[in-house]
């Protein structure tokens, strides 16, 4: 049945579903795309299956033709509902809609424990980041697999290793949660309208539990003052912090095995995370 709906051009013909610059809104109608990003997905037979911004439905059709078993979709521009209400018709029973801001939905709450969860999109360019960062802090993390399009200096920035220009918090971030990689890029000139940008998908596989790091709030903290002033040595940038925290910087930085000198573009994940780990707790 899903095979009977209109194409996705004609779709938003028929209703009249123009992109929403403010909601930094572009279409992704090229179905053999989204079959891809759905397949990057598989397998789908046992699994719930969270979509943020759908449009016009094109990931979501492939995601059910890809045999997901519920697929829930989380829209808040109004004017998509009818569509998304077409595919539901025909899905048997296996998509349903939430009108909401998928900033202020918990996923975890709304789609239960059932099944495990996998969470695909094509996330707004203006929210993007902001969303992957609030699942990765997630507590429990909810969710089993992210499949997610970025732009692609946002995609890029969360695969990064060190010594790579484009490593900084979000890589740092990420890859203490998840294995991630990049699947493909997207030219901007298979959207409609076509953004500045091209894009590009990139998955995330949560670690084991014992192997993700739990402090990602102060973690975030190192991060944004070490990159923060990527260009200065970390005797430098990290001082406001080891003063925060009532540490000598030095002692600090030589417990941990680095360098004052070095910068932070060349340590590692596990460096970060040794020197979050190597700060004091607060006292009860």
């Amino acid at each position: 049945m899903l095979d009977k709906l209109p194409s996705l051009s004609e779709t938003v013909r028929q209703y009249g579903l123009g992109a929403n610059k403010r909601l930094g809104q572009h279409f992704l109608l090229d179905m053999n795309i989204t079959d891809k990003i759905a397949r990057l997905a598989l397998p789908l037979e046992d699994c719930h299956v969270a979509e943020i911004g759908p449009g016009p439905g094109g990931l979501t059709r492939s995601l059910l033709k890809s045999g997901a078993a519920v697929v829930t979709v989380i829209e808040m521009d109004e004017r998509f509902l009818p569509a998304l209400k077409d595919i539901a018709d025909v899905s048997d029973n296996r998509l349903s809609i939430i009108k909401g801001d998928a900033l202020k939905v918990d996923i975890g709450t709304q789609l239960g424990t059932e099944r495990p969860i996998k969470i695909a999109a094509n996330l707004p360019y203006n929210v993007g980041t902001k969303m992957l960062i609030n699942w990765l802090t997630a507590d429990p993390l909810f969710w089993q697999q992210a499949v997610l399009m970025f732009q692609k200096e946002v995609a890029f920035r969360i695969v990064a290793g060190p010594g790579d220009p484009n490593y900084g918090r979000l890589a740092v971030l990420s890859q203490s949660v998840c294995e991630c990689r990049l699947a493909f890029e997207v030219p901007a000139s298979c959207f409609s309208p076509p953004p500045k940008v091209d894009s590009a998908v990139v998955v995330l596989d949560p670690l084991p539990a014992d192997q993700r790091f739990p402090n990602l709030k102060r973690l975030g903290e190192i991060t944004q003052a070490a990159f923060g002033q990527r260009r200065k040595m970390l005797r430098k940038s990290l001082k406001p912090v080891a003063t925060k925290y009532g540490l000598s910087l030095e002692d600090w930085l030589g417990e941990c095995g680095i360098e004052p000198t070095q910068r932070p573009e060349a340590l590692e994940v596990e460096a970060f995370q040794k020197l979050c780990s190597s700060i004091p707790q607060a006292p009860a």
